[in-house]
């Protein structure tokens, strides 16, 4: 992240956990951006979204909650929308209507109908109500993220030239990176997905990107 503001920057606070998929979205559109932030981590293995003072940011308690302007901004696409609107340039999504919310489908098809079906609270719950096994969880996770991906690998074929929609980076990849290092730790085949992997290998190669890895958070040692 850059060391300090530009004049005009509000000072922007990202509370988050290093391996969380949500929090690691709104890293990479602050990075995107150039913008400088203030990294505050929520340990979501020890409970940390559950303290009080963390509830009392973010009444969910879940993370990532972004400060600045004097608000606090919970959910990870309130917050990349938050951020495409307030620092419009570079822009993350395309001046045309149509393909702006053909990126934004993009984006959902990930926020939506992927990400919530295998986060640490619903496998927590499927452990601990009905004993799910984690190599059963792990099961589970992988057949939803393949299912999304086989759509995503032809709205990619379709509409990307380099990136997942376009020749530069969008919102939509500000999504997919994400799942990708998902996707990874539940051990999915990636091999039917050649557009989708070749868009995420681009995304990969930017500094943007690198730098808002969960390896390369300052929490991830401690946390892992």
């Amino acid at each position: 992240m850059p060391a300090a503001p530009a004049p005009d920057q509000p000072r922007i606070r990202l509370h988050g956990y290093w391996r969380s998929g949500t929090t690691y979205r709104a890293r990479i559109a602050l990075n995107l951006k150039g913008l400088a932030w203030e990294a505050v981590g929520v340990n979501l293995v020890e409970g940390g979204q559950h303290d009080a003072t963390y509830r009392a940011l973010q009444p969910q308690g879940l993370v990532p909650a972004l400060e600045a302007d004097g608000l606090v901004i919970g959910q990870s696409p309130a917050i990349l929308e938050w951020i495409e609107e307030r620092f419009p340039d570079p822009p993350l999504l395309p001046p045309d209507p149509g393909e702006r919310a053909i990126v934004r489908g993009m984006a959902a098809a990930i926020a939506c109908d992927i990400h919530p079906l295998h986060n640490l609270r619903v496998f927590k719950q499927l452990r601990q109500d009905f004993a799910v096994a984690t190599a059963d969880t792990d099961r589970w996770a992988a057949r939803w993220i393949s299912e999304g991906f086989a759509a995503l690998e032809q709205l990619i074929g379709r509409h990307g030239r380099g990136f997942a929609f376009g020749d530069r980076p969008t919102l939509a990849d500000c999504y997919l990176a994400p799942q990708i290092y998902s996707a990874d730790r539940f051990h999915v085949d990636l091999t039917p997905y050649p557009r989708l992997v070749a868009a995420s290998q681009a995304a990969a190669a930017l500094p943007a990107f690198a730098s808002a890895h969960p390896a390369a958070q300052p929490d991830a040692v401690a946390a892992s």
